[in-house]
């Protein structure tokens, strides 16, 4: 080997990355101590950008094409180098490849639930998972926030660090929000547009684009699932409207109805005998007939003294009284109890 041959093969020819392993988004061409020949050929693919570093320094990017190394190619590398425009002498540089395919199928999840602002439970706490697809779209942002010098950045490496700002973006994104969550539950397209707004502006700050956010769950800690399921079971058995605190009013009475059945005494020994257990008993009734209203506006002069509760008749107080019976709220010996005490008032 001739002594030309020898020092021609210290320079380097041609640049270009393959991409053979999976998953590698940005990579450092082997330089060793070899030095790029001017005039050399730089093979930049498609979904490919190529970056030129100059002591820590961003120089020169390239985007897709074959391109060929010289004064009029490398035009800040040139200047930081401070060559005549006519150098014909070798050059070394740093160069890494940053690869623009989109990553698709990355799954995304919250391992512990996020507590969000809610317009109609105040605070709750949710847990949702999902997918989503990304792809480095400024590649000189990416090197400077994320990538740095390393010799190879993996998407696992680059996606522990998107995850962190996920979580974040999704908490500001529906807290901030006017949607209530049971909307937004009930239609998870909507929850993921309210997410990924913000996300994506979150993620070009590190020169990352999402290219698609979707929410394929959604659910709530068992507690607060409790309670909502309780909620919605009260509304069912309740008014619309105006009469929905009197539908989860009956519910609560009406769960409290086999309790106290179970406890010594019956429904009187709740309260001091059975003149307790009455007064109950009529409170259930009004309820289950629809008596509590909503209370009326304020005037603005004193209202007048309201006249005195009239005292329901006996006769109605035994048919609502059987009437418990007939659905099963109470027992037959709290209704015998009962019936024998009104009967006791009527007859004297």
């Amino acid at each position: 080997m001739s002594l030309g041959s020898f020092i021609k093969k210290q320079f380097i020819d041609v640049l270009q990355w393959n991409e053979e392993t999976e998953g590698v988004l940005a990579w450092r061409f082997p330089m060793q101590d070899f030095e790029i020949q001017n005039g050399a050929i730089l093979n930049v693919r498609e979904s490919q950008v190529a970056v030129f570093v100059n002591e820590g320094k961003i120089a020169d990017v390239f985007g897709p094409g074959t391109h060929k190394l010289t004064t009029q190619t490398l035009p800040l590398l040139t200047n930081l180098k401070n060559w005549d425009k006519l150098f014909d002498s070798p050059f070394k540089s740093d160069v890494y490849y940053f690869s623009t395919r989109v990553q698709t199928g990355r799954k995304w999840g919250t391992p512990q639930p996020i507590t969000i602002r809610d317009k109609d439970f105040d605070m709750i706490r949710v847990r949702a998972f999902g997918m989503y697809s990304y792809r480095i779209a400024d590649a000189r942002t990416f090197f400077t926030e994320i990538s740095g010098t390393r010799e190879v950045y993996t998407r696992d490496e680059v996606e522990d660090q998107l995850r962190g700002i996920l979580m974040s973006s999704m908490a500001s994104s529906l807290g901030g929000a006017n949607v209530p969550f049971l909307d937004m539950a009930a239609n998870q397209a909507l929850m993921a547009q309210e997410v990924k707004d913000g996300l994506a502006q979150a993620f070009a700050r590190y020169g990352v684009g999402l290219d698609e956010f979707n929410v394929a769950s959604i659910s709530l800690p068992e507690q607060l699932q409790a309670a909502l399921d309780e909620r919605i079971s009260a509304g069912m058995k309740g008014g619309l409207g105006a009469d929905k605190m009197s539908g989860y009013t009956k519910f609560q009475v009406a769960n409290a109805i086999p309790l106290a059945a179970q406890n010594e005494g019956g429904m009187a020994g709740i309260g001091a005998g059975l003149g307790a257990g009455l007064s109950i008993g009529q409170v259930m009734a009004q309820s289950m007939g629809g008596a509590l209203q909503q209370p009326a506006p304020v005037p603005a002069a004193p209202p007048a003294a309201p006249p005195a509760p009239v005292e329901e008749p006996i006769e109605a107080r035994l048919e609502k009284l059987k009437g418990l019976l007939d659905k099963g709220l109470i027992s037959p010996a709290d209704y015998d109890g009962a019936k024998a005490e009104l009967l006791k008032k009527l007859i004297g």
